[in-house]
């Protein structure tokens, strides 16, 4: 059953006449006469609309040139969903079905309605979250992917849009009549697929994740002319606390992140091990509602978007994008993680993306159906993405280069992989060889015993590495920012002197900032972090206090003044 049969009343609460007199004063009552369209997929969302009275329908554009109705709203229904919060294009189509008098509620609006309407925040929220999940369920309003099912690059953009909790669909063309004449029609020729047919009708050709970001409106370019209070950069746990907790306080915050939001924890298939999730939690899920928090109060994301360098000599600082954009932050937050350790061997990058993944989602576990497949790591998230994968695959030869998987693994974990009949752990064992098939795909895998020199070849397609990463502070190599020996950032004592900017006395009672006054590291990329999703959320809370003691002392009269809830924060503490 789907999801809007399941929970139909938790999705389409509807709304008193009483409740819609209290929101009255957030937004405009407009009147549209029938047929008329109150919503265009792929165009700016106006914003929350609530009917008043008539009614409207809503639909959903699932072939190019087809669209297929979702469900019909009347008096007391609203039409919203997470996209809204934030303004960003509509994912649907809404009719007028009659004659209709609403009211329109502004995306700035809306988010004050959830902070000021408890009760009847908690209500919209909820059904705003359950009509995105529904969507994806349903692969509506966004974009068509046309290609094979298992080509590298089908995979890698829904691989980006799943991350992202943006709705796809996939149409094979040897399947699908409509789809084969959209390939004769618009990419001939060989190496243009996939096609990608997006909701306002554009046709791309195999577009990198920047492109198709771009055409779907999921970026937008208009940030170039305001200072922020606070630029975060990396948009996993530890960035998206920080977000959090700032903008609830009053901040402006900005944050960017190069593939989706979640990083690493994003693409754990359970986490067990985190406070108040007894029967555990997806990474998605738990990385999902934090991003759909950040919206509620405010929180401005550009994902894709790379930073490409940091300039500290500037005031305010200056953040340079790699699409050649500058943002600027009183204050930047490093959140950026780390990137995924490879193999040492020359042909592993040939294989990313055709059998050799770093992370473990539905998309990749299909591949892994009825076949054997090896995971390499002795870590938590190798053995999270080991227990998920041996739900699919017939075996997983799990491989670890040390002795055991005491000192680097849970326990539970441990316990869960010795229970399953279809996991086999080689210690002291490492990929030696990957070898191609005539398509390019990895087709088999050689490993090795580094104790007895014995070695073992199989028929191998995918392989997954968890073994590891590198702290992603490449960008901060123009601002002078400390780093230690392996390249994280070093923060608090460990930082030592801030060089050339104003306010160094904040660096010596904090925890956080880095050697450059008013540069911050929470996270996997802090030297020293506990690298845990419990302590990346940890820290990127830990970190606001800090964040409001440095913009109170840099304030100046031609900057913006402090946030309004850190100054009355502030007034509250000394009183």
């Amino acid at each position: 059953m789907s999801l809007i049969e399941t929970r139909r009343e938790q999705m389409f609460p509807k709304l008193t006449s009483a409740e819609i007199d209290r929101l009255r004063g957030l937004g405009d009552v407009r009147r549209f006469a029938g047929r008329s369209q109150l919503m265009s997929a792929a165009r700016p969302s106006p914003g929350m609309i609530v009917l008043i009275s008539g009614a409207a329908t809503v639909a959903r554009r699932d072939k190019p040139g087809h669209t297929s109705p979702i469900v019909d709203m009347g008096a007391g229904d609203f039409i919203a969903e997470v996209g809204d919060l934030s303004g960003r294009p509509s994912l649907v189509d809404v009719q007028a079905a009659s004659d209709v008098e609403a009211l329109i509620i502004p995306p700035e609006r809306l988010r004050a309605l959830m902070i000021a309407e408890v009760e009847l925040g908690e209500r919209i929220m909820r059904a705003l979250i359950l009509r995105r999940v529904a969507l994806v369920e349903m692969g509506a309003g966004g974009p068509v992917l046309i290609g094979g099912e298992t080509s590298p690059d089908i995979i890698r953009l829904q691989g980006f849009l799943t991350r992202n909790s943006y709705p796809n669909q996939v149409l094979d063309p040897a399947e699908d009549p409509d789809a084969k004449s959209l390939v004769e029609r618009y990419a001939p020729g060989p190496g243009e697929l996939p096609l990608v047919v997006c909701p306002d009708g554009s046709v791309l050709k195999n577009p990198s994740e920047t492109e198709l970001s771009r055409a779907l409106g999921m970026v937008r370019l208009d940030t170039s002319n305001q200072t922020f209070d606070v630029a975060v950069v990396g948009a996993g746990p530890a960035g998206l606390a920080t977000a959090i907790y700032a903008a609830s306080e009053g901040a402006s915050v900005i944050v960017f992140d190069k593939l989706a939001y979640g990083g690493q924890a994003g693409a754990s298939a359970r986490i067990e091990n985190y406070l108040g999730f007894p029967t555990g939690v997806s990474g998605q899920a738990l990385m999902g509602r934090a991003f759909v928090q950040a919206q509620k109060f405010g929180v401005e994301f550009s994902i894709p978007t790379e930073v490409d360098r940091l300039v500290c000599d500037e005031t305010p600082l200056a953040l340079h994008l790699t699409d050649g954009r500058k943002v600027q932050a009183r204050s930047v937050v490093v959140a950026a993680g780390a990137r995924y350790r490879r193999l040492s061997l020359s042909n592993v990058k040939d294989f990313e993306g055709r059998g050799v993944w770093y992370w473990a989602s539905p998309i990749e576990a299909r591949l892994c159906r009825s076949e054997e497949a090896v995971l390499v790591g002795g870590g938590n998230s190798a053995g999270q993405a080991a227990v998920y994968l041996s739900g699919f695959a017939t075996k997983i030869w799990m491989l670890v280069r040390g002795p055991g998987l005491a000192e680097s693994m849970s326990q539970y974990l441990i316990d869960r992989i010795s229970a399953a009949a279809n996991i086999e752990v080689l210690f002291e064992t490492e990929v030696t060889a990957l070898a191609a098939s005539h398509e390019g795909r990895l087709d088999r895998v050689r490993w090795k015993n580094r104790k007895t020199g014995e070695e073992t070849e199989r028929a191998i397609r995918n392989l997954f590495l968890f073994i590891g990463a590198d702290p992603a502070t490449d960008w901060l190599r123009d601002c002078g920012v400390a780093l230690d020996k392996n390249g994280f950032v070093k923060t608090g004592f460990d930082a030592g002197a801030s060089p050339g900017r104003s306010g160094s006395e904040v660096h010596e009672g904090t925890k956080h900032q880095s050697s450059v006054t008013g540069v911050f590291a929470v996270g996997d990329v802090r030297s020293g972090s506990v690298k845990r999703v419990g302590g990346a959320i940890g820290e990127g809370a830990a970190v606001v206090p800090e964040l409001h003691a440095f913009l109170r002392l840099a304030s100046t009269p031609s900057q913006q003044s402090e946030p309004a809830a850190f100054a009355e924060d502030r007034r509250a503490s000394s009183a």
